[in-house]
C-alpha cells in the first residue's frame, strides 16, 4: 500500500484524473491525502465530491477554508461571491449527501508522524493540541447546531493563540489557523494579508513553520494554501499546494519515499 498526499484540487478535476493516472492510482491498494479545498474555483467540484464519497475508503482529507466557504454557502449563511463555481453542485441531486460527507470531515489528520492540514498549525500547539481542537470543532460541525456554528466562524479575531479564549473565540482561532494560516508577526498574531513568496515577505513577518520554538517541529506537516509559496519538500514541511486552478500544477508526494508526482493543470478545469 501507498499513501499519496495531494494538493488543492479545488474542483480540477480532469487534472486530479490527470494525476491519478500518473501515479497509477489503484483502488484497495493505495490510500490518498488531500490537503483540503477540495472544491470550488475550478469546473468540477461536483465530480471531486462524487468521486471521493465513491471513493472514500480510499480518502483521508481534511476541510480547507474554501470547503468551509462552501459549506455556509449550502447552508444559507452567507451567499455565493462572482468568484464560486458552485452552482452545479448546490443543484445536485445528491447535493445534500456529498456536503454531509463534507461536513464530516476533520480539520486535521494524524499517522505514521505525518500532520495532515489544509493551512498551517500555531507554533504553541503540540500535535495532541492540533488533534483536540480539530475534534471540538468537528463535533460542532457534526452537531445539530452546526448551520449556527458556520453563522460564527468568520471574523479575523482574535488574532493572537490563548488557552483562556472562549468556545467561540477559540473555535474561531483554531479553523482560521488550520485553514487560513501562512504568516505571524513577530508576537505570534495571525497575519492575513501576505499572500506572496517568501523571498519577497516583510521582515516583520514569520512563515508559520519557521517561527521560533514551533511545538509540531518534530513532526512532518503536509500542507497546502500557500500556491504562491509552491512545492517545499524538507524534513520538517511538505508544503504542496502548486496553484493547479491558477494554471500551473496538481502535485502527489508519496510518503514512504517521498517521490514528487506533478501534473500540468488541465485546461478544462480552469
Amino acid at each position: 500500500m501507498a499513501i499519496y498526499a495531494i494538493g488543492d484540487i479545488q474542483g480540477c478535476y480532469y487534472s486530479f484524473l490527470d494525476l491519478l493516472k500518473k501515479i497509477k492510482f489503484k483502488r484497495g491498494r493505495d490510500q490518498l491525502w488531500l490537503v483540503g479545498d477540495l472544491i470550488n474555483r475550478g469546473n468540477g467540484s461536483l465530480e471531486i465530491l462524487r468521486w471521493c464519497y465513491k471513493n472514500k475508503s480510499s480518502v483521508t482529507a481534511v476541510l480547507g477554508n474554501h470547503d468551509l466557504h462552501a459549506l455556509a454557502i449550502k447552508y444559507k449563511v452567507i451567499e455565493p461571491d462572482d468568484e464560486d463555481t458552485l452552482s452545479r453542485l448546490l443543484k445536485a441531486k445528491d447535493s445534500d449527501l456529498l456536503f454531509k460527507w463534507l461536513r464530516y470531515l476533520p480539520l486535521v489528520h494524524y499517522e505514521k508522524k505525518h500532520l495532515m492540514v489544509h493551512a498551517g498549525v500555531m507554533p504553541q500547539w503540540t500535535v495532541k493540541d492540533a488533534l483536540k481542537f480539530s475534534k471540538e470543532v468537528s463535533t460542532q460541525l457534526r452537531s445539530k447546531k452546526y448551520v449556527e456554528f458556520l453563522s460564527s466562524m468568520y471574523g479575523n479575531k482574535p488574532e493572537k493563540w490563548s488557552s483562556t479564549l472562549n468556545k467561540n473565540d477559540k473555535a474561531r482561532i483554531v479553523i482560521n489557523a488550520t485553514t487560513r494560516l501562512r504568516t505571524l508577526s513577530s508576537d505570534g498574531a495571525i497575519d492575513f494579508t501576505y499572500k506572496g513568496e517568501l523571498k519577497n515577505m516583510p521582515k516583520k513577518l514569520k512563515a508559520w513553520f519557521d517561527f521560533p520554538k514551533r511545538k509540531t517541529k518534530e513532526n512532518i506537516i503536509i500542507f497546502g494554501h500557500w500556491s504562491a509559496l509552491g512545492l517545499v519538500t524538507r524534513g520538517d514541511i511538505f508544503s504542496i499546494d502548486t496553484g493547479c486552478v491558477w494554471g500551473r500544477a496538481l502535485t502527489a508526494v508519496r510518503l514512504d519515499d517521498k517521490s514528487v508526482f506533478s501534473v500540468k493543470a488541465n485546461l478544462k478545469d480552469i
